[in-house]
């Protein structure tokens, strides 16, 4: 197994995640920045969901829920967080050591700065203006454990072999391409646009600071060890297709309450329960509420 260059960053949070999606390893939730709150995840035909509002800018937290170290490869709409490549699990990620929450802002674009996320109109997404719109709409993240040393031979310890020096000294990702992969023919994509028009995405937004560094990390495994995915949509779009239902009207209802007084600034006498009229109980005697004694 390869080792590859991690990045720890230096932001983590210590907001909770409520409405999460969860593995044994992690947690991933959608924090909206711009409204300063959680979305709640809407869950549909076993997958989860969240309304995005266009404009508004959000980050992804993650929370390592394991006690050891876990590699978290992060992608937004099918392209890595990190590399700005199209998105394989083989890439590199971020480092989360245990028991902690790490908030991921925007694509990352040196060790102490990130372009902001922020939810807009699918042709504006970071992904379909890097020619790659088929993905746009999902996050996810790969998680891998941290391999554990192995014990040293009885009667063999001592340094690592060639082989097993070179591969320890490998930076970036095992495996990962060179450059993004190309985009599908223009033609095709132009059949697309009306269907996708409406669709949400995730911007190239302002620049801020957010800082990280390089760390090593050697996999436990080829595969990930957990996968955490989250849809998202604008709500027009999410109610279009099932994920939430439409609101509903009440229905009128036979007694809904008092009848409230007309006046405004006048609060009348309640009269035995009944509904007041403008100037309370002080009308016509024969109409008052004691002629109403005895009904039930």
């Amino acid at each position: 197994m390869k080792t590859i260059k991690g990045l720890v960053a230096v932001f983590v949070l210590s907001l909770g995640s409520q409405a999460c999606a969860s593995g044994t390893l992690a947690q991933l939730s959608v924090y909206d920045r711009t409204e300063s709150r959680e979305l709640p995840l809407h869950w549909h035909e076993g997958r989860a969901y969240v309304v995005g509002r266009p404009g508004n800018e959000y980050r992804l937290v993650l929370r390592n829920r394991s006690g050891e170290e876990v590699l978290a490869v992060v992608s937004v709409d099918g392209v890595n967080v990190i590399t700005g490549e199209t998105a394989s699990p083989q890439q590199s990620g971020y480092v989360l050591t245990p028991g902690r929450k790490l908030g991921i802002q925007g694509w990352r674009k040196s060790l102490g700065e990130t372009a902001a996320f922020y939810f807009t109109p699918l042709p504006d997404s970071y992904a379909a203006r890097t020619g790659r719109p088929d993905h746009v709409g999902v996050l996810g993240v790969a998680l891998y454990r941290k391999k554990t040393a192995d014990p040293a031979p009885i009667g063999h310890i001592g340094p690592q072999s060639r082989s097993e020096a070179s591969d320890s000294a490998v930076g970036g990702a095992a495996g990962a391409a060179g450059v993004p992969e190309a985009s599908e023919p223009v033609a095709r994509e132009s059949a697309k646009t009306q269907q996708n028009a409406s669709r949400l995405g995730t911007g190239h937004g302002r620049r801020e600071t957010s800082r990280a560094r390089y760390v090593s990390f050697e996999r436990a495994s080829s595969a990930p060890a957990q996968m955490l995915t989250i849809y998202y949509d604008s709500h027009r779009n999410l109610v279009a297709r099932g994920v939430i239902r439409a609101p509903v009207a009440p229905a009128p209802q036979p007694f809904p309450g008092f009848a409230p007084d007309p006046v405004l600034g006048f609060a009348p006498e309640r009269c035995a329960g009944f509904a007041p009229s403008p100037r309370g109980c002080r009308g016509n005697p024969a109409q008052s509420c004691a002629s109403a004694a005895g009904l039930h």
